[in-house]
C-alpha cells in the first residue's frame, strides 16, 4: 500500500459560499439527488460515472456520498463539494478539484449540474468560487477540461475567466466512444487583467 501523502498535500475541509450556493461536504441526505442527477442521460453523455460503460446505481451514489469524496481529499487528489442552494439546501450539482499535481501546484476543476438546476449559471458561480479559492491556497495553475462538443461545460470555463489553450485529442473515454478535450487554464496573473 502506498504511503499516505504529506499533510501539506491534503486540502482542508472548507465550506465555500457564493451569492446562491453553499459548497459543502456530501451528506447522507444527498444520496437520492446524486443518484437522480448521475443517471440523467445528458449528464451520462459527458460524465462517464461511475466509469465508462458502467451504469450508475444507487450503490454508486451511496459510496460517493459516504466514502469516495473523503478518500479523494485524504489521498491528496483534491477536494469535492456538493453544490447546494443556499435558499433551500437542495443539492444542485457537484464541483471539485481533482488530479492535483502538488509538486507543480496545478489542479483541475470538474463539475456537473443536476438536471433540475441547469441553465441558471450555478456551475459558473461555483467554478469562480473554487478556482479563486484554489489560487488563494497557492496553486499556480487551475484547469478545466471539457469535451469539445460540450458547449455548456465550455461556456462555464469561459464565463469563469479561464483561457482556452488548445485541444487534447481523444483524451477522455466516455460511455460511448472517446472525446477530444478543450483545455482551459486560470493563472494567478490572469486575475490582474
Amino acid at each position: 500500500m502506498p504511503d499516505a501523502p504529506p499533510a501539506q498535500w491534503i486540502l482542508p475541509t472548507v465550506i465555500l459560499e457564493t451569492e446562491r450556493l453553499r459548497l459543502r461536504a456530501f451528506v447522507e441526505g444527498d444520496i437520492d439527488d446524486v443518484h437522480a442527477a448521475c443517471t440523467d442521460p445528458e449528464l451520462q453523455r459527458w460524465v462517464p460515472v461511475p466509469s465508462p460503460g458502467t451504469p450508475y446505481t444507487r450503490e454508486a451514489a451511496e459510496l460517493w456520498c459516504r466514502e469516495t469524496t473523503t478518500l479523494l481529499r485524504t489521498s491528496g487528489d483534491g477536494q469535492q463539494w456538493a453544490m447546494a442552494e443556499r435558499e433551500n439546501g437542495r443539492l444542485v450539482g457537484c464541483i471539485g478539484l481533482l488530479r492535483t499535481l502538488w509538486p507543480a501546484m496545478n489542479t483541475e476543476i470538474g463539475y456537473w449540474v443536476s438536471p433540475w438546476a441547469r441553465g441558471r449559471g450555478l456551475a459558473t458561480e461555483a467554478a469562480v468560487a473554487v478556482s479563486r479559492w484554489a489560487l488563494d491556497q497557492g496553486f499556480q495553475r487551475v484547469e478545466i477540461k471539457a469535451a469539445t462538443e460540450n458547449a455548456g461545460s465550455r461556456g462555464v470555463a469561459e464565463r469563469a475567466g479561464f483561457t482556452l489553450e488548445g485541444v487534447e485529442r481523444s483524451a477522455m473515454p466516455l460511455h460511448a466512444g472517446r472525446a477530444d478535450l478543450a483545455v482551459y487554464s486560470l493563472l494567478p496573473a490572469d486575475l490582474g487583467r
